[in-house]
């Protein structure tokens, strides 16, 4: 059965992949020249070659073990996406400023974090459900909170609850700033490597793509 493990993929193999976000948009053009586009999903999703990070035979074997184990593509887990994987600017710090995640109405308790991208014209709304452990950061109306004393996290969802007798009054503004990860899986069931390639220069493709938990 499948299942998603709370583990990282290594991290010095990660930072050195390539890839981004892709979106499925339809594309008609009409007998006036004109276009119409469309699309179908309302999120991006990401997808990475790691095989750009592998540098030596050592970091091969980590690889090899760390996809047997996830069983090729059955098995989840995180990803650090080395251009985007923070609440602030790629140059600032975490604050807890840097993302509104809600308003209180006095009985909400639990908020999911989210990641606004664009601003005027159609921002884009992402849900954040890997936050990194102890990196989470929270206000209500511009008073930092304490985790632990004030809220809770659920790292393997993305939801803060707040504690009784902490729960934001009517209209206050929530929001949260934190460091993320990915939830990902392998695309392949077959890892191919070409051991004499690889030692002139080669390097193997290992596919990793974004999924929905």
């Amino acid at each position: 059965m499948a299942a998603f493990h709370e583990i990282l993929f290594p991290l010095e193999v990660a930072l050195g992949a390539s890839g981004g976000p892709e979106r499925v948009t339809e594309v008609v053009t009409t007998a006036s020249g004109r276009e119409e586009r469309n699309t179908r999903q309302a999120d991006s999703r990401r997808r990475w070659d790691a095989g750009y990070g592998v540098k030596t035979f050592v970091a091969l074997a980590e690889i090899v073990a760390f996809f047997e184990e996830r069983r090729g593509r059955l098995h989840g887990f995180r990803w650090r996406d080395r251009l985007d994987h923070s609440s602030a600017a790629p140059d600032g710090e975490v604050s807890a400023l840097d993302q509104l995640i809600g308003a209180g109405d006095g009985a909400r308790a639990t908020f999911a974090l989210t990641k606004r991208y664009g601003a005027l014209h159609a921002p884009y709304l992402r849900a954040i459900t890997k936050p990194v452990a102890g990196s989470v950061k929270v206000a209500v109306n511009g008073i930092e909170h304490v985790e632990g004393a004030h809220f809770s996290l659920d790292a393997a969802r993305g939801e803060i609850t707040f504690a009784e007798g902490a729960i934001p009054p009517p209209s206050a503004v929530v929001t949260a700033g934190f460091r993320f990860d990915v939830p990902v899986r392998f695309d392949t069931d077959f890892l191919e490597v070409d051991l004499s390639a690889f030692a002139a220069g080669a390097i193997p493709r290992i596919p990793i793509i974004e999924i929905r938990v």
